[in-house]
């Protein structure tokens, strides 16, 4: 009796340090349990985090209007839910988006506070269009940057037309050699060559990294002010001194050249799309004035506001540059796809009828092909 007293008062420290060591082992494994816990959660929040940041880069959409944005309910029902983006509008001096001239939220005091009077035709023109990316590279999420007139219309969702762009690390620039019409002005040379001499639309979408070429440039830019000039109209000859011979005038539009001549000066056509996103209908037999002929592409009223008519412009795969015999076929993520993601040049009425018949997909259209 005495002998299995002693044995079970000796066993009792062996419970006791069993129970101490599962505790311990309870303890160890509930600690254990709270540290991958949060390493889990600190794991997804980062991911989620660095999601949020890629999704975050931007288009920077930059308009060059007069005045209002008359096609703003367009761009409203496009950019409707999307976050992707940001706006800035360069406007007469002066021309505020406020309440009383814009009823869209998304342009509401997105204008410009250092705008300058553009005209058409002039260098004016080409320093509104830097004076928009110096504005627009202040946000360091614009990654893409594409230039838009007060006419024009998307033609797809903002979900497509953001896929397409950022889907390639190339810029999109209408360009391509000019070798008809003799715009060149030898007063160029020797700082800017002929064989770097560049045509296009000046409707283009920059990279960053081009975009930030285009602010810094100097030596081109200076070179356009001096000696890129338009051709003076038969009804401003009162104003200024009469040509001798109007035939022989020299006749340059500047942001017709600019960007394009600057990108091949500086060795970076091997990093552009040369062909534009936005879409413009050139019609020789438009004007019945021949000066005037072909110097602005064809205005889309109500009338010519079509089912057909945007068909008909999603449907163009490939582009032919005369010049330079060269077809340049339309893709996107190596897969062929429509050329233009924009139209130009499209009346309010037209703009609302378009998009009343719901036939401009900016909500819902193209999804699946994204």
């Amino acid at each position: 009796m005495r002998e299995a007293k002693r044995k079970a008062i000796q066993q009792k420290p062996s419970y006791k340090w069993k129970r101490k060591a599962l505790a311990l082992l309870l303890v160890a494994f509930c600690f254990a349990s709270l540290v991958l816990m949060e390493t889990h959660t600190q794991i997804v929040s980062l991911s989620a985090l660095r999601h949020r940041f890629i999704a975050k880069k931007k288009i920077a959409f930059l308009f060059i209007a007069r005045n209002r944005l008359p096609l703003e309910m367009v761009w409203d029902a496009f950019f409707k839910g999307e976050n992707r983006f940001s706006i800035y509008v360069h406007s007469r001096p002066g021309f505020i988006f406020n309440k009383a001239t814009t009823r869209s939220v998304n342009f509401l005091n997105r204008q410009v506070n250092d705008s300058i009077q553009a005209n058409w035709g002039e260098a004016s023109m080409i320093e509104a269009e830097r004076i928009l990316l110096r504005h627009a590279l202040t946000d360091p999420l614009n990654e893409r940057f594409v230039f838009l007139s007060d006419s024009c219309i998307p033609l797809y969702n903002f979900s497509y037309t953001y896929n397409y762009v950022m889907s390639t690390s190339t810029s999109f620039v209408d360009s391509f050699a000019d070798t008809k019409e003799g715009r060149y002005n030898p007063k160029m040379f020797p700082v800017i060559p002929v064989h770097n001499w560049r045509k296009g639309s000046q409707w283009v979408v920059l990279t960053k990294k081009h975009a930030e070429v285009v602010v810094n440039d100097t030596t081109v830019f200076a070179m356009f002010q001096q000696h890129c000039k338009r051709r003076s109209l038969p009804e401003f000859w009162r104003d200024r001194s009469f040509p001798v011979d109007p035939a022989k005038e020299h006749n340059c539009i500047p942001d017709e050249h600019y960007v394009q001549t600057l990108l091949a000066q500086e060795g970076l056509e091997g990093e552009v799309t040369r062909r534009s996103l936005t879409y413009s209908s050139w019609d020789l037999s438009a004007s019945k004035d021949r000066e005037r002929r072909g110097w602005h592409p064809v205005t889309y009223k109500y009338s010519d506001a079509t089912p057909m008519l945007i068909k008909s412009i999603k449907e163009i795969d490939n582009i032919y540059y005369e010049t330079e015999y060269r077809r340049e076929w339309c893709t996107s993520k190596k897969k062929p796809a429509p050329c233009f993601l924009f139209g130009r040049k499209f009346t309010r009425p037209a703009a609302l009828h378009l998009l009343d018949m719901s036939v401009l997909g900016v909500q819902n259209e193209a999804k699946s092909e994204s």
